[in-house]
């Protein structure tokens, strides 16, 4: 990859952004890592602040222009990265379902996860845009019955996404372990890309610790 297309990633350990480290071992992607230590604020300082004004990661800056949010991050980075066949074609009967299982984390999943964690009500119905808790959990474990993957039988970079997140969510008591969910989780974390890329951040933190 020359300087031009460089492709750098903006990347703090055991956050969000472990997910998008994972999926770039998972695509085999060559990339730049600039690493923040949250722990330090180095998210809120003026020079990362200048490369996204919200303060957070995942971030990846390439061929001069900035993505964020997970799921624009996971959708760009399997599109550019076809060789890996995590990403359904635009002519591919599944890349809507792809394209909605993506969408369907940061739209309602994680909002109703923070009511459950704050122990909030969630919005009066004809207001909220994602429903509540219970009712996104059941259209998600609904999905995953149908296994083993969102897609059936097809791994994609949706995966990746969900099984990172139903890792910690489960870990922290904020989503509860059913049979179900255990397994799915199993079955990403089990990956050779997914224990290379949660060693490295391991080392990475560790980095952060000394």
């Amino acid at each position: 990859m020359s300087a031009d297309n460089d492709l750098v990633f903006h990347h703090a350990p055991n956050t969000r952004s472990t997910g998008t480290l994972i999926l770039l071992e998972e695509l085999g992607a060559p990339y730049r890592l600039h690493l923040l230590n949250m722990k330090q604020g180095e998210q809120r300082t003026p020079d990362y602040l200048a490369i996204n004004p919200m303060g957070k990661v995942p971030a990846i800056s390439h061929r001069g222009e900035l993505v964020t949010e997970q799921a624009a991050v996971f959708i760009y980075l399997a599109d550019i990265f076809p060789q890996a066949g995590l990403a359904p074609t635009l002519d591919d009967p599944q890349r809507g379902p792809y394209l909605r299982w993506l969408a369907f984390y940061g739209s309602c999943f994680e909002p109703a996860l923070l009511d459950r964690a704050l122990k909030r009500e969630p919005p009066p119905q004809a207001m909220s845009p994602y429903g509540d808790y219970d009712t996104v959990m059941k259209t998600l474990t609904d999905q995953l019955a149908k296994g083993p993957y969102l897609l059936g039988e097809r791994f994609t970079a949706a995966d990746l996404l969900w099984g990172v997140a139903l890792t910690w969510t489960t870990r922290f008591g904020l989503v509860e372990e059913t049979p179900t969910i255990k397994a799915y989780i199993e079955r990403v974390n089990t990956r050779p890309a997914v224990t290379r890329a949660r060693a490295r951040d391991a080392e990475l933190a560790a980095g952060q610790e000394g």
